[in-house]
């Protein structure tokens, strides 16, 4: 049998909607159908949720949204459980919780697989609604795709954003021996650094293959977690050693590559794997917060993984905090507070 709060009763709710595909003076808060919940499903009131670079793209109507998900933009948040339905049976109304989802986060309402949902625990709701996105992409490309053991030499690019930073403590975490990293100003390496990077590489002023490679002996790296594609292509590859793993997670610096060596990837023997999470089917969602649950998040919960909240929006700025993650001037998440849903 569902259970339902008083406070879930009514059809409409507010949400962060798009006029059109563009920039952010097409965000608005307007008035939306609230969503039910299916057999297997929550209903979250939701305190808060975070931002992702998908939800730009989404903004801009450039990003292939899983059929299955809320055409309302994010897909990470934290809240209250005012509803469950007939066969969820692992919470109940009043339960905090957190989850990543497959969309409609930017509301005061959203459904998500009990499978995928957590319990906030000792978690704030903006901690909650700010890690998944981030350490599951960060946990599958360290160690479902890079497969990283103790030892092992790995090179973290984009390092100063959240997955970069879930990425770095996961290495350390590990026993990788070598953590190279790299960003674009001395501060957000030195941020690294303190995370847990042992060879920070300014991009702009260094070549990271230069660095790789004398660093190691020539040898290379075990792994590769990357977010920049085509511009980074050809140098990671000359910087896997042999039998390396590289784990492609964006495309931030193109899609096509010209005169490519293809030779390195056949006689090093090299395995180059990409993976959206969003486009991963629930099961593996599933498992992968179960793997996080067993793995990860105590480490969080006892204070041995940092995390950083950058800043706290309330969402009547919300095209604020789109104007600041456009900027790239900030390091680790941006959260945004569900105004009405935090009135005492």
């Amino acid at each position: 049998m569902s259970q339902q709060s008083s406070s879930s009763s009514s059809s409409v709710m507010k949400a962060v909607l798009v006029k059109q595909p563009g920039g952010v003076d097409q965000l608005y808060i307007g008035e939306t159908e609230r969503p039910e919940p299916k057999a297997n499903e929550l209903l979250v009131k939701i305190h808060s949720f975070a931002l992702n670079r998908m939800d730009i793209i989404q903004r801009e109507g450039r990003y292939p949204v899983p059929p299955q998900a809320s055409p309302i933009l994010g897909v990470e948040m934290a809240g209250v459980v005012v509803e469950t339905g007939s066969e969820a049976k692992r919470f109940k109304v009043g339960d905090k919780v957190f989850g990543l989802m497959y969309g409609g986060a930017y509301a005061q309402y959203a459904t998500i697989d009990e499978g995928s949902a957590l319990p906030l625990g000792n978690l704030s709701m903006e901690l909650g609604s700010s890690l998944l996105e981030c350490w599951y992409t960060a946990y599958q490309a360290v160690h479902l795709i890079g497969k990283l053991k103790r030892g092992d030499d790995i090179l973290i690019h984009a390092a100063s954003g959240g997955v970069g930073t879930a990425a770095i403590q996961l290495a350390k975490l590990a026993g990788a021996r070598r953590i190279f990293v790299t960003a674009s100003s001395a501060e957000k390496l030195e941020y690294c650094r303190k995370l847990g990077a042992t060879h920070p590489i300014n991009y702009r002023e260094q070549s990271f293959k230069d660095v790789v490679l004398e660093e190691t002996g020539g040898r290379g790296v075990d792994v590769i977690c990357d977010y920049l594609l085509a511009s980074y292509f050809v140098d990671n590859i000359a910087s896997l050693a042999v039998d390396g793993r590289m784990s492609l997670q964006g495309m931030m610096g193109g899609q096509v590559c010209e005169n490519v060596n293809l030779a390195p990837l056949l006689f090093k023997r090299l395995r180059i794997e990409g993976s959206a999470l969003r486009s991963r089917s629930l099961d593996y969602q599933r498992s992968l917060a179960a793997v996080f649950c067993e793995n990860v998040l105590p480490h969080i919960e006892s204070g041995d993984l940092c995390w950083h909240i950058s800043m706290v929006f309330d969402w009547e700025d919300i095209a604020g905090a789109h104007r600041l993650m456009e900027s790239n001037k900030f390091t680790g998440k941006i959260v945004v507070r569900v105004t009405e849903n935090n009135k005492r």
